[in-house]
């Protein structure tokens, strides 16, 4: 099955929205982007993200949960740029330095690529247009439309991504 992108007509919030990046502290100036927001938060208040371990956390099912990665970033060659068509994606940084490539979702030749709709992933050809470092306490909050190349880098790096379901 082809990729599909179901929000390119879509607005949010009544805003054109672009990746959102700030600090921790910051995303409680988010919760009205959307509904599902305020359970991550919640969940975040009460499970400060440099307590968990590797794993899985659920939050609210398969709504909202919660993937905190370790290990060694991807280096400094540039990975293929990835995309969601389901689900938010909020990196939040616990240790180390890590670069996210951007680039525009439709900006992007995404017409033949494979999807795979059980990991709400596809993986497209071009290249990050932009990118944006972040150190311990950030938070990027990606959309559907925005295509990424996270892990960029190198060293170790700790970090929670807490997936929203559109």
């Amino acid at each position: 099955m082809g990729l599909v992108y179901p929000y390119k007509d879509t607005i949010f919030a009544e805003i054109s929205l672009i990746m959102i990046v700030d600090s921790l502290k910051g995303f409680e100036r988010y919760l009205n982007l959307h509904s599902r927001f305020a359970a991550a938060y919640e969940f975040l208040k009460k499970n400060p993200p440099e307590s968990l371990e590797a794993g899985e956390y659920p939050i609210k099912g398969r709504e909202v949960y919660c993937t905190i990665w370790e290990g060694e970033a991807k280096g400094l060659e540039l990975p293929k740029l990835e995309v969601h068509d389901s689900y938010i994606d909020v990196h939040i940084l616990i240790d180390g330095t890590e670069t996210i490539g951007l680039r525009d979702r439709g900006r992007c030749m995404g017409d033949n690529t494979s999807y795979d709709r059980d990991k709400d992933i596809a993986f497209l050809e071009e290249e990050p247009e932009s990118f944006i470092t972040l150190g311990p306490g950030n938070i990027a909050i990606v959309f559907p439309y925005d295509a990424h190349a996270p892990l960029i880098g190198t060293g170790k790096i700790k970090k929670a991504v807490i997936k929203v379901l559109m």
